[in-house]
């Protein structure tokens, strides 16, 4: 350990001073970049019983001669969580600003509702260049990371600016924000009972100002449990109006990445059934990028969802009853996998360092709808291209595409193609649902 901590220790704690040093010297070397004052610094308060390092929750102490403290094995466990995660900074998710304005909240400490904190500092300071030069005792770090150093700022039309994170960090906020929520409910509830039983005895008071044992809930908060499709087959238009429901979703693990804990219950647009519960990243990585209604860019996204990652998606896809029984995606997915895969070799290159680079940007549209197939036809296009803007590379007709989807699926994911088709009709709706598009990515639960 640093000799700079070594004096804050006392029967394993160390002082919060001592404890900022430490999280800044063990995550060094981390990708993830922290703060300094992830102890001391708003809006972390060890008078609340806890501070947030990442995903976990580190109980603090209040010690002889009135010193608040933490465990030192608490801090090493969270910055050794912190060094494993691996981050791309190319892998954005977009976290604001959205049409539908944050709720005002109190001014107490917790909980941390992250994403609400970052959109208030960012609009009242003018932008991130300007929220780096804050005044002294303001917010300054999120859970102990630094997301000032991440924070990607892209401006549309020359006057909207949104603000992106990479999914790394956005799934350790999202854990952030459950492990707190966690840990006061079991506050809430220690407390609740104690209330019940009476005043602590004399021993337990004497061991709490010994600073042997904290005086805020212990022991590990509840793990997302997996999900084993329990919401298989059931209606979101039904499940949605269930005040139940926010709750169970809660109490899951998002079941793509199967890491960070499950926020928003993900459904099929075209059927109405529910897939799963996905995190917030998870379910913002599969929304489709609208330029208009009928119109969507071919983002690098769809790498991971069609090539690195194609087995947990194309299963979570077809979670939804009416896709798994047609074999085929939603509408929006199918164009894009259209675009992406199957006219991948009508892409035009151009030198480049290092060999060949595809140009320009892709982008696919189509007319009439999944309801009226021998009508559809999709259009694949490549923007900003040398050689010709707005080039048409091919018009694939509805059908055609998903023959070819049926085709690459038993290749891709044949224990996904085994579960689905033939065409099993029994149970689905009768009339299918027009393909809703998400232009402001505000939803919590679409496509």
């Amino acid at each position: 350990m640093s000799e700079r901590v070594m004096p804050g220790r006392t029967g394993g704690l160390i002082t919060l001073g001592a404890a900022d040093a430490l999280w800044v010297d063990v995550t060094a070397d981390s990708a993830v970049p922290t703060a300094s004052g992830a102890f001391t610094r708003s809006p972390a308060h060890a008078r609340v019983g806890y501070v947030l390092l990442g995903g976990h929750v580190v109980a603090t102490v209040r010690a002889s001669r009135g010193q608040w403290s933490v465990a030192e094995a608490e801090v090493r466990r969270a910055a050794a969580e912190l060094n494993a995660v691996e981050m791309d900074r190319q892998d954005l998710v977009r976290i604001g600003p959205f049409r539908t304005a944050p709720r005002q909240g109190s001014d107490e400490e917790t909980p941390l509702r992250w994403r609400r904190r970052i959109t208030e500092e960012l609009r009242e300071l003018g932008g991130p260049d300007r929220a780096a030069r804050r005044d002294v005792g303001r917010p300054y770090h999120l859970a102990g990371i630094d997301w000032r150093q991440l924070l990607v700022e892209r401006t549309r039309g020359g006057t909207q600016r949104t603000w992106w994170l990479p999914r790394a960090v956005v799934r350790l906020l999202d854990a952030a924000e459950h492990a707190e929520t966690q840990w006061v409910q079991a506050a809430r509830a220690r407390q609740a009972g104690t209330a019940a039983t009476g005043p602590p005895s004399p021993s337990r008071q004497a061991r709490d100002a010994d600073g042997r044992q904290p005086t805020s809930p212990e022991g590990p908060t509840a793990s997302p449990r997996p999900y084993n499709g329990e919401l298989e087959g059931q209606l979101y238009s039904v499940l949605s109006r269930k005040p139940s429901t926010s709750r169970r979703v809660a109490g899951w693990a998002c079941a793509v990445c199967g890491t960070t804990p499950a926020t928003v219950l993900d459904h099929c647009h075209e059927h109405g059934y529910v897939r799963a519960p996905v995190c917030q990243s998870c379910n913002t990585q599969e929304r489709p990028d609208h330029l208009y209604s009928n119109d969507i860019r071919v983002a690098n996204r769809y790498t991971r969802l069609f090539d690195t990652g194609a087995g947990a998606w194309l299963r979570h896809w077809h979670r939804c009853t009416g896709c798994r029984a047609r074999t085929t995606l939603p509408l929006p997915h199918l164009a894009a996998w259209t675009a992406h895969i199957a006219c991948r070799s009508l892409r035009p290159t151009h030198h480049a360092s290092g060999g060949r680079k595809p140009c320009g940007v892709l982008r696919v549209s189509w007319t009439g709808s999944q309801n009226a197939p021998r009508s559809c036809l999709l259009t694949v296009a490549v923007d900003f291209c040398p050689s010709g803007e707005h080039r048409v590379l091919a018009r694939v007709p509805y059908r055609e595409a998903v023959e070819r989807f049926g085709v690459w699926l038993a290749e891709k994911a044949p224990a996904v193609a085994a579960a689905a088709g033939p065409d099993r009709l029994d149970g689905l709706p009768a009339q299918s649902r027009p393909v809703i598009a998400d232009t402001s990515g505000e939803g919590l639960a679409l496509f």
